[in-house]
């Protein structure tokens, strides 16, 4: 339904920026033959070369007759090639900037001078620090909440401010990562124990499973009744730590990104649950932002973002916020398989065939 909701939104907007477009009221600035810089954060999360790259890159053709271009960069967790990457494209001289920033503060002086140089930089993902034109993401508070309702859910009425569970929250240097702890904190204060809480440098799934092991021994298995696992790739590494101390069966584990492989740990029950993130929404309306911004549309690009946010070095951001939902077995079919992410037999390979079959995902 949220994946419908924010597409029936961008069609919606779509359909008014295409009349505003004939009615003239707009002079591009720059034709169809111009060039997108992409740069993407780290490697770990496949959805950036699986679904956001490939996305925009699509669209970007699209919206420029095949004329526009989009140079792609992934920094693999590494803010200093980051500043590399973004340095050549400033110097490259492309039109335009779609950052998804490693550190959000670190990249604020290259921001000024992508602007200096007459660049607009979008902020793609993550909120980057310094003069950025836009900002398109998700909801990362309400990431936070849907994770954190669910896993009560997950808990049952029997669950109470004694049950135990344990946070394995994102990268400190990801401003997105605060949000989602801020969003899971205001649902579960009060009502469960945070038992441990561990702040995971570069979303790392090796140091996720390493914090796990930790925790499993401070606290007991015994005595975990639930965890937290603020994305997919620790989710990953959660269950390695669980596996290798025999904890079976894995109790509740939330996750943010419906990889492929977290959705067949749902079909197994090794993961309780993922939050879907429509990319479609999310990359396309990033791919006509920054065509309209370089084009000079500025009725178009203001309907595009109509929402507001502010960042640490600036305020009143023009921004666009997508919304999410809970993906559980219950209704892997309406999410990720009714947008087209997944096939089901992408799901259900030979291994995960019969867990398939028990919950009707056949």
């Amino acid at each position: 339904m949220a994946a419908a909701v924010s597409m029936t939104t961008l069609s919606l907007g779509c359909g008014a920026l295409n009349e505003t477009e004939k009615s003239g009221e707009s002079s591009p600035t720059k034709g169809n033959d111009l060039t997108v810089g992409l740069l993407m954060p780290e490697t770990t999360n496949t959805r950036y070369v699986n679904f956001d790259y490939p996305i925009i890159k699509r669209r970007i053709a699209e919206l420029t007759d095949n004329r526009g271009k989009v140079e792609y960069a992934n920094a693999g967790a590494s803010a200093s090639k980051q500043a590399r990457q973004m340095q050549e494209m400033i110097d490259g001289g492309v039109d335009v900037i779609l950052l998804d920033a490693v550190d959000s503060h670190a990249v604020s002086g290259l921001v000024k001078k992508a602007k200096s140089a007459g660049i607009p930089v979008i902020a793609y993902d993550r909120l980057a620090e310094g003069p950025i034109d836009a900002y398109v993401s998700f909801d990362n508070e309400l990431v936070g909440e849907v994770q954190a309702r669910t896993l009560l859910a997950a808990l049952g009425p029997d669950a109470g401010p004694s049950t135990k569970i344990v946070m394995m929250n994102g990268s400190p240097t990801d401003p997105n990562a605060a949000q989602f702890k801020k969003g899971a904190l205001s649902e579960l204060r009060g009502k469960v124990t945070i038992a441990e809480s561990y702040d995971v440098k570069d979303w790392s799934p090796d140091l996720a499973q390493t914090r796990m092991t930790e925790a499993l021994g401070a606290i007991g298995a015994d005595d975990i009744a639930a965890v937290y696992s603020a994305n997919d790739s620790m989710a990953g590494g959660i269950v390695r730590a669980m596996k290798a101390a025999g904890v079976s069966p894995v109790p509740p584990l939330t996750g943010q990104d419906a990889d492929l492989d977290a959705v067949q740990r749902i079909v197994t029950g090794k993961q309780y649950m993922t939050v879907y993130k429509p990319y479609p929404d999310e990359a396309e309306a990033a791919a006509e932002m920054a065509v309209d911004k370089v084009q000079g549309k500025n009725i178009q690009f203001d309907a595009l973002t109509q929402d507001h946010v502010d960042s640490p070095t600036d305020k009143d951001i023009p921004a666009q916020l997508v919304t999410v939902s809970a993906l559980t077995q219950k209704n892997i079919k309406e999410t990720v398989v009714a947008d087209g992410i997944y096939k089901i037999s992408d799901i259900c390979i030979a291994k995960f065939a019969a867990a398939c079959t028990a919950i009707g995902l056949d």
